[in-house]
């Protein structure tokens, strides 16, 4: 991927993370990054295929870290937790999915699925882990709950401006 590439995907999920999918455009992304707006079409054609390109970077990120960490750590699900306390911490903000899917009803629906997809692999990375004696039905019910929990966290650490909310929302999970 080239640099220019590198650098819109960068300053485009740090925006998005920020202020949500409609408030960014290639117009902003281009002064920030002093390129012409063109010079973004050039890259991506629509808003749409930087946003999917922005989702499938981040979940390969994402499962890419997490592999990481769960082969460091005993407990998968504190993995997970780590992973999304970093997301988090490192920028102060909820995570690019997490945004995106709170504007799902108005995102394109590619978009839209591709954030969908993110979650159900989370969902489903959390519910391989669990112990198989549970049912499969009851590992989806917790591994959504996990999910939901982390994201539910983020979303109210970052409103509050206080990351011990999200610790607290997480050792609830470990227990």
């Amino acid at each position: 991927m080239s640099t220019t590439v590198e650098k819109l995907l960068d300053q485009a999920e740090s925006e998005i993370r920020e202020r949500g999918y409609h408030a960014v455009s290639f117009r902003d992304l281009a002064a920030s990054l002093g390129i012409k707006s063109a010079s973004v079409h050039y890259y991506f054609r629509q808003k749409e295929d930087l946003g999917i390109a922005l989702v499938k970077r981040y979940g390969e990120q994402f499962f890419n870290i997490l592999e990481e960490k769960a082969e460091e750590l005993d407990n998968p699900l504190q993995a997970v937790i780590d992973v999304y306390r970093n997301a988090l911490t490192s920028s102060d903000r909820i995570c690019l999915c997490g945004m995106l899917g709170a504007e799902g009803c108005g995102i394109p629906k590619t978009l839209s699925d591709e954030v969908a997809a993110f979650f159900q692999a989370n969902i489903d990375w959390i519910a391989e882990t669990l112990p198989k004696t549970i049912s499969a039905a009851e590992r989806k019910r917790q591994a959504e709950h996990c999910i939901a929990t982390l994201q539910g966290a983020m979303m109210l650490a970052t409103s509050l401006n206080d990351h011990k909310v999200f610790d607290r929302a997480a050792k609830s999970l470990l227990k």
